[in-house]
């Protein structure tokens, strides 16, 4: 009888944890600024659905029948209810492709547009925010004033459903020649760990890096510090921009320069997950 019970006791918490967690429903959370919340405008293409595809709703988008804390099928915008395409649409079309079909992929995107790393700092993101522009300030009041803890809420959220399998950021402009950016993402990455109870080795962090040298990108020298974060945070992986389009203000990548780099997270995740895939055009 006590054999029986220990071999029921794994069911009987499940049961009593309301939720069965389904281990092919892979959870990525998205952080950064303007780049990852999406600038440019989504088109025709990029709004053709998968069920495979699924988006935590961040916020509340009454004008797209979205309610935030709810799994909706992804399509654009993937962050706040008037952003545009961001490279976690191609990202996850680019998984789908390419992993089993019982295999589903979730986004969380909580991201501000012209925010540096601090926003995302557990303890000194009110100071930061105090300083802010209003408009910024208005961007993170749809986050509670905090897009940390917002971003960590959503994650414990998703982790009813799924397993978290990585961390994808673009941020940096904000930042540019910050020689200590890339301890202040350490810091963001190491607390997302702790509070999410997560294990680096089997939680890559993928950074992407700003528009080129070869686009004229206006912030291009932070790619040097960009590139020095693997030495930082050991399971850090930086996807490159190069030859990845961008708009007049060189700050932002088209919608074609934001699905190349999305593809490139997406190739990237796909190695690690062990499915190496060749990069196309």
């Amino acid at each position: 009888m006590r054999k029986v019970l220990l071999l029921m006791l794994p069911l009987l918490l499940l049961c009593l944890s309301g939720y069965a967690q389904d281990k092919n429903f892979y959870i990525f959370l998205c952080f950064g600024q303007s780049n990852m919340e999406g600038n440019p405008r989504f088109e025709a293409q990029d709004t053709i659905s998968d069920e495979r595809l699924q988006l935590l709703q961040a916020v509340d988008c009454p004008e797209r029948h979205r309610i935030k804390d709810n799994w909706y099928t992804a399509v654009p915008p993937l962050c706040r209810c008037n952003t545009g395409l961001s490279p976690a649409d191609y990202f996850g079309k680019t998984l789908l492709a390419h992993l089993p079909a019982k295999v589903k992929v979730g986004i969380i995107n909580v991201s501000v547009a012209g925010s540096k790393i601090e926003i995302f700092d557990k303890d000194n993101h009110h100071s930061y925010l105090a300083t802010a522009p209003d408009w910024m300030k208005k961007m993170a009041a749809d986050y509670n004033n905090n897009p940390y803890a917002r971003l960590v809420e959503l994650a414990k959220l998703a982790q009813k459903a799924g397993v978290i399998k990585g961390i994808l950021l673009h941020q940096g402009e904000s930042n540019t020649n910050d020689t200590l950016w890339t301890q202040k993402v350490k810091g963001v990455y190491n607390n997302l760990l702790t509070d999410l109870h997560l294990k680096s080795k089997s939680v890559p962090l993928l950074a992407g890096e700003l528009v080129n040298a070869d686009q004229g990108g206006a912030c291009a020298s932070m790619n040097q510090i960009i590139a020095q974060l693997p030495a930082v945070v050991p399971n850090a992986h930086v996807i490159s921009s190069a030859g990845c389009p961008c708009a007049k203000d060189r700050l932002h990548f088209t919608a074609e320069g934001c699905r190349k780099l999305g593809k490139r997270y997406g190739i990237k995740m796909l190695a690690l997950l062990g499915h190496k895939i060749a990069e196309t055009e």
